[in-house]
């Protein structure tokens, strides 16, 4: 007769996911599906699909945070894009006002433009601790000095002081904005220009820019379903939106081919030197999981 560990070590087996189904799932998601569509695509209960997610995605922000690391880059881009979580800032409940997870968050990015990669992300609040935090990590993953453009948001000024003292060529462009733009609520305002401002350094004119990052910010809200505005699909837990963020950078460092560099971010960026695909990212998930067995 088994024991009592026994049954219930069996019946963890019997409800685990093979290889071949955590490769359905998780190429759903990095494509923009939804947790629910990609129940109904794939046959999988939500919550098992949803445990996943949690899984890989902690599996797949150690991975980035212990493997990139000592990057030669030259430039670096840097930018904040806006999403909400639970509700919108307006309708946050009385007793969760103030507390990170409710109403706005801000995922902030910074990308190599010339590898495509991207070096690091921070999920939080849009002020100067979460600008500090996010620039010391960035620094950390660098193995030299980098030209570096932000955007005009004044928090970066103390944070890249923070981070990077004066082994920094740090410019930002500041962009000009006319009056609200036109039609419907959601039109922004029409851009009329930009300033070239810099900061720290001697950085280069020509290579002060934000397009790459900010090109960047539409690749996370078409694949991440999350991030897609104007939709019931944004996050309910924090949690899982840190987990989807992880996995989406995961497959776009290390499996998707960039059009430009007709290889992986990873391998322009010399971090691998193989094409990963989704299997790849399920090994890893393995390998955590028999080193905890």
């Amino acid at each position: 007769m088994l024991d009592r560990l026994s049954v219930i070590g069996y019946i963890r087996t019997m409800n685990k996911l093979t290889r071949e189904q955590r490769v359905r799932v998780i190429a759903a998601l990095v494509e923009g599906n939804s947790i629910r569509s990609t129940v109904r695509m794939t046959g999988i209960a939500k919550n098992t699909v949803a445990k996943l997610l949690a899984e890989i995605g902690t599996v797949c922000a150690e991975y980035h945070d212990k493997t990139v690391r000592g990057l030669r880059c030259q430039r670096v881009q840097s930018d904040e894009i806006w999403s909400f979580c639970y509700v919108k800032q307006a309708n946050v409940p009385d007793d969760k006002k103030g507390v990170f997870g409710f109403g706005d968050v801000w995922t902030w990015t910074a990308i190599d433009p010339d590898s495509k990669l991207m070096i690091s992300w921070l999920i939080g609040r849009r002020d100067s601790e979460c600008a500090t935090m996010f620039m010391k990590d960035v620094a950390g993953r660098l193995a030299n000095r980098v030209q570096l453009t932000t955007d005009g948001h004044n928090a970066y000024l103390v944070a890249v002081d923070e981070a990077f003292g004066n082994d920094i060529d740090y410019a930002m462009l500041v962009k000009l904005y006319g009056k609200d733009g036109g039609e419907g609520r959601y039109s922004p305002a029409a851009c009329i220009g930009a300033r070239k401002q810099r900061v720290t350094g001697k950085p280069k004119k020509e290579n002060i820019s934000t397009s790459f990052v900010e090109r960047q910010n539409l690749n996370m809200r078409m694949s991440m379903r999350r991030f897609t505005r104007l939709t019931n699909a944004f996050s309910k837990k924090i949690e899982n939106m840190e987990h989807a963020v992880a996995l989406h950078f995961m497959h776009y460092n290390f499996c998707r081919i960039h059009q430009t560099t007709r290889v992986s971010p990873a391998m322009a960026a010399g971090v691998t030197d193989h094409l990963w695909d989704i299997s790849d990212i399920v090994k890893l998930l393995e390998e955590e999981e028999h080193a905890n067995d």
